[in-house]
């Protein structure tokens, strides 16, 4: 939790930003595993977190533009509460530490915002997307379920966009502590990977450290030796000798912060020659589209140079032939680059992603493209001072993309699908750092993680 003062002055920007009316964000309820008192982890809502900076279920946070109120709604613990969780302090003790006079019982909220609808005041609200904030929603505006999405508040989002995707000076410290989290899972699986062990032993370690430091995990484990499933969650599969195993997880802090990195590493102590021309052209491509982020880029200029770098790379291999920019225009490189080369991150591991893709990964000037791959890329827009993005490039082999690919005929004057079959079995090699947007340049966050090939065969040996 940050200082009461930085969460009434983010309250008082936000005000100011949208104007008018009421301002209602929702906290997050606990949300039943398999059955209701078998509670899943729970996570509270970011852009509550952001706002109104507490950490408990069951509660609403409301800012009156025009009465200059701010009151969260909720309950206090009952001594039934007490006896099964212990002692806590009051909600009002919790709202007074972020700056927050008013708490009111959760039933009151219905009636503040019916006499709203009565005045016929305008109410802002973010896209909801759990099911019993929807009914929630539902009840408190009268808006059917089906139409909230649509009825959330543009000027809101926004808003909030407009605040979150610059980093203060103090949240760029929770997100170094959490990529520091992020690192000491990701070399305590790079040195226990071995033969003979399954994806789950490596993937508990991550857990526990992640765990044992900060918060848990900043989203679902990725730690495959199938890397070319670029969502694997998967580890049940026992580890084996000419294999490589991608690990993409990262820490969530203590403040709810998030890491974000991938590191690809051979089962065995080394890379095989091929894995390391593969390993190294991915290398090439995240170092060298590193050191171009600086303020007023586009990112969608930095992933289609990602693209150029990787197809050049491989027509040198002879997996690619024909004109390398004609190639990347075409989106013949997506064959093995199928995604964005990054994306925002902060308190969310997808920041903000709740609020409209677009809304904070594009702008005016810079329009999400319709190309396959390219069209994934999450982060396009200019980069300013204090974004905190993902750079994360990668080449995959995958099998049923490429089957159907060369059965219709796809790019043949840009890849050769006789000797793409060799590579068949290969899997996936991804490379990711979380790097702040600077004044003039940008910054990697956290310690260096081990990453040329010479620094992960040395950790491996």
């Amino acid at each position: 939790m940050f200082s009461k003062e930085t969460y009434k002055n983010r309250r008082t920007r936000l005000r100011q930003q949208v104007g008018s009316g009421i301002i209602l964000i929702l906290g997050n309820n606990e949300v039943g595993m398999n059955y209701k008192g078998n509670g899943y982890h729970f996570r509270q809502d970011s852009n509550f977190l952001y706002f109104f900076g507490i950490s408990q279920p069951g509660i609403a946070g409301l800012i009156d533009i025009e009465e200059g109120r701010e009151i969260i709604f909720g309950d206090e613990l009952t001594m039934e509460d007490i006896v099964w969780m212990g002692k806590k302090p009051t909600l009002s003790d919790r709202a007074a530490k972020v700056g927050i006079e008013n708490t009111f019982p959760f039933k009151e909220l219905l009636d503040y915002m019916k006499k709203a609808a009565i005045a016929k005041r305008p109410v802002h609200f973010t896209p909801p997307y759990r099911h019993d904030n929807m009914i929630l929603l539902n009840q408190l505006t009268g808006i059917k379920i089906g139409k909230l999405q649509g009825k959330a508040s543009t000027d809101l989002i926004k808003a909030i966009v407009a605040q979150r995707s610059i980093k203060s000076e103090e949240e760029v410290a929770e997100m170094e502590n959490a990529v520091n989290i992020t690192r000491a899972m990701h070399v305590a699986v790079m040195k226990a990977a071995a033969p003979g062990k399954r994806e789950s032993e490596l993937a508990g370690i991550a857990q526990g450290i992640a765990t044992g430091m900060g918060n848990g995990t900043s989203y679902p484990i990725i730690l495959t030796k199938n890397g070319q499933v670029l969502h694997n969650h998967d580890h049940s599969n026992i580890l084996k000798t000419g294999q490589l195993i991608l690990g993409d997880f990262g820490a969530e802090n203590r403040n709810f912060y998030a890491g974000d990195i991938t590191r690809t590493v051979p089962v065995a102590k080394t890379f095989s020659e091929r894995q390391r021309d593969i390993y190294k052209l991915v290398l090439k491509a995240e170092t060298e589209c590193i050191a171009m982020l600086k303020p007023g880029l586009a990112y969608q200029a930095v992933h289609m140079e990602a693209s150029r770098i990787i197809a050049e790379g491989l027509k040198e291999m002879g997996l690619m032939k024909g004109d390398t920019d004609e190639a990347v225009e075409q989106g013949a490189h997506a064959l093995f680059f199928p995604h964005g080369l990054g994306h925002m991150i902060g308190l969310d591991v997808h920041d903000m992603e709740d609020l409209g893709e677009d809304f904070v990964g594009y702008s005016d000037e810079v329009k999400r493209s319709k190309l396959f791959g390219t069209a994934y890329l999450r982060l396009g827009r200019h980069l300013e001072p204090g974004f905190v993005l993902t750079v994360e490039p990668g080449i995959y082999f995958i099998p049923q993309l490429m089957d159907q690919w060369q059965a219709e005929g796809k790019f043949t004057d840009f890849i050769d699908y006789d000797e793409l079959d060799n590579w068949r079995s290969f899997g996936g090699v991804r490379i990711e750092d979380n790097v702040l947007i600077t004044e003039d340049s940008h910054r990697i966050l956290g310690k260096p993680i081990p990453k040329t090939v010479e620094e992960v065969e040395a950790l491996r040996g």
